[in-house]
Formats: structure tokens, C-alpha cells, sequence
């Protein structure tokens, strides 16, 4: 079948088009604004395959996205463009209404009218997959709170914190954004489910933990400490380093994405987790000790850890229950912690040219002229 990815010039849009191109037959359209984090370097590996497409769009273009459908007559949609880094969504809110409500709401309706028109075999055979997040849900209990830890700093010795009996995010958690982002991708779910009930459009949802790995762009934090650890710059953990989150390998999400585009069930709603609880202090003294070892210097690496202020609104822990798509489409996660933050540092540490380009946006240029909005 041929797939619409849109945002697929993004972390994980990319590497949802590069597991569809090499480890199945479908064909994939890029669909990409190519904004600041979008790099179409990190498909370049896929993007002379014949079943590959890139189109440079817009979401938020009607006319565009009509056009987009009517020429590449795609069976399925995965909807992964949006504005995503938090603090950004702090600093200029607008950007995020703009992007990821108004622009799904265009995309459903260009999807709509496409699905609309459709034979019956091939309607019935449609799907509109809407990835989303864990950060709909606002925050969960954290270990913290109840322990002595709770005035204290983190440190080396006490950094792993017992999550065990904690509750989890599932599938009918109720939402609580906390943050622009977070509102704005919980709005962007509930334009979906209402597309589902009002008009019958077959829709399902994602809502996923914290990815990581190649390709991530560097102002998030696992590669903002490998690249600012490399150039001896202070990695900045914000408040205590206490805040927990469930890490999800990008190649493990990008499975999990196919698995649910092509067997999930319409309607439903699947949660995508790790496994892999961590306090960001702990991730980052991960970095570090890795780091010590693959390029040692006269101290370690985590002398370079700097606390600064806490941002506004920050949650606590997140952990998903990922239970319902291990029962229902046989996905689990094939990495742990240990083993894909491994691959990830190495990976950096062999693609810093990536990392340079992916910056200054001289890929883009090189690949699409200098007109490309950076």
C-alpha cells in the first residue's frame, strides 16, 4: 500500500519512512514543511527508492494537501507533523495552536473529502493514523513525594527511584495538559475522535513516551548532553534531575507504528511505551559514564552536570501501561535502556557532520536551494 507520512522529514516521521522502506514493500509520501527540526538528511539513506516521494507542504494549506492526495492516491495517512520541544511551546505558544490544532483539522478534512470519494473496497481499507503523546495525560505520582528524597537534591547514589506500584498511563487515563505543547496535541486527539464519531472517519490514535536515538535533533535532551559532553559545554538538568519519564527507542516506535496503521483496530487507541523509567539525572549520568568510556578525558563527564532553574509547569514522571498493544498486536519493545542509549551515543559519535548540518540547515540547502525557510 502506499502511506502519507506527514512530518516525515522529523525524528520520528523519518524513522517511520525508513523502517516502511526497508523492511516492508509499501510505498511512502513525505509530506513536509521543513521546518527548523525537519532534515531531510535523515531519510537520505531511503530517499532514491523508487517507493519513496517527498512533497514540500504545509499542513495548514488546503489546497495543497487536496492536491497532495489527488496525485499520490495514498491507502493510509500517519499524521506526525507538529511542533513538539516544550520550552518552545512555553516561549511562543501561537505556533503550536497554529500547527498542530488548525493543521489537523486541515488534514482531516482534506483526508475526508479524499476518503470520501473512494470504492467501497478501498474506503473500507482507509486508515488515519494521528500519533500523539503521553504528555496529553499531564503527570503521574512520583516516588519522590512520599520519601525523604522529597527537599533533596539527587545524586549519584539515590538517583534511581523506586517507581514500583505506581500507576500508569492507559488508554482511558483522563487528560490533563500541563503544558502548550501538551494542550495542543491533547486538542489535536479529540479533533480525531471527533472526525471518528461525527463522520465515520476511520481514525485510530498513538500516544507514545519519550523517543531517543539516531537522528534526534540536538535541543532535546539525550543529544543536547552527547554533543554539549563532546565539546565540554555544561549539561544543564533542570531543578533536582528528579522529573521520571518512560524512554522509547525510535526503532522500537517505528514498528509499533506500522503494527498499528496496518493491524490496529478503528477507533481504538494504543499506548507505546519503553518500559524504561528513568530520572533525567539518571539519564544523563548514563550519557556520562558511557562517554567516559568511548572518549575519555582527564575527569569525567559528569562534572560537566550544571542544575538550573526548573520551567514553569514541569511534570513529574510519566509511564505508560503498554499492555493493551502487547495483547492485542503482539508489539514489544526489543531494546532496552541500556542497550538503544548505547547505539545512540555511538551513533552521535559517529555522525557529527549530521549533527553540524542538521544545525546550520546546510542540507537543506544543498538539497532544496536557499528559499527553504530554516
Amino acid at each position: 500500500m502506499k502511506i502519507l507520512v506527514t512530518g516525515g522529514a522529523g525524528f520520528i516521521g523519518s524513522g517511520v519512512i525508513r523502517y516502511i522502506i526497508n523492511n516492508t514493500q509499501d510505498s511512502v509520501v513525505n509530506l513536509d514543511k521543513l521546518t527548523y527540526a525537519g532534515n531531510l538528511e535523515s531519510v537520505a539513506c531511503v530517499s532514491d527508492s523508487a517507493r519513496y516521494a517527498f512533497e514540500q507542504v504545509d499542513i495548514c494549506n488546503p489546497s495543497e494537501l487536496k492536491r497532495v492526495f489527488a496525485e499520490h492516491q495514498p491507502d493510509a495517512v500517519m499524521h506526525l507533523a507538529a511542533e513538539s520541544h516544550v520550552d518552545r511551546s512555553i516561549d511562543g505558544p501561537a505556533e503550536f495552536i497554529h500547527t498542530n490544532i488548525l493543521g489537523t483539522y486541515h488534514l482531516l478534512e482534506a483526508a475526508r473529502a479524499y476518503w470520501s470519494q473512494l470504492e467501497a473496497e478501498r474506503k473500507a481499507a482507509f486508515r488515519f493514523h494521528h500519533i500523539s503523546t503521553d504528555e496529553v495525560y499531564g503527570d503521574l505520582p512520583h516516588p519522590a513525594d512520599s520519601v525523604e528524597l522529597k527537599d533533596k537534591t539527587l545524586n549519584t547514589q539515590h538517583s534511581q527511584l523506586n517507581t514500583k506500584d505506581l500507576p500508569l498511563f492507559t488508554e482511558t487515563t483522563a487528560y490533563a495538559p500541563s503544558s502548550p505543547y501538551s494542550a495542543s496535541k491533547a486538542s489535536s486527539d479529540h479533533l480525531v475522535r471527533a472526525w471518528l464519531r461525527t463522520y465515520g472517519f476511520p481514525t485510530l490514535i498513538t500516544n507514545c513516551s519519550n523517543n531517543y536515538g539516531p537522528y534526534h535533533f540536538p535541543e532535546k535532551l539525550i543529544p543536547l548532553v552527547i554533543l554539549n559532553a563532546l565539546e565540554g559545554k555544561p549539561l544543564p538538568i533542570y531543578g533536582k534531575g528528579d522529573q521520571i519519564r518512560d524512554w522509547l527507542y525510535i526503532e522500537d516506535h517505528a514498528r509499533a507504528l506500522y503494527k498499528v496503521v496496518t493491524e490496529g483496530k478503528i477507533g481504538e487507541t494504543y499506548n507505546i511505551g519503553g518500559h524504561n523509567e528513568k530520572t533525567n539525572l539518571e539519564v544523563v549520568q548514563t550519557i556520562c559514564t558511557i562517554l567516559d568510556e568511548l572518549v575519555p578525558l582527564k575527569t569525567q563527564h559528569s562534572t560537566l552536570i550544571t542544575h538550573v532553574s526548573d520551567r514553569p509547569g514541569h511534570d513529574r514522571r510519566y509511564a505508560i501501561d503498554a499492555s493493551k498493544i502487547a495483547k492485542e498486536l503482539n508489539w514489544q519493545p526489543n531494546e532496552t535502556f541500556e542497550s538503544g542509549i548505547r547505539k545512540t551515543v555511538q551513533w552521535y559519535l559517529d555522525n557529527q557532520q549530521w549533527c553540524k548540518n542538521v544545525q546550520d540547515g546546510s542540507y537543506q540547502r544543498q538539497r532544496l536551494g536557499t528559499s527553504v525557510e530554516l
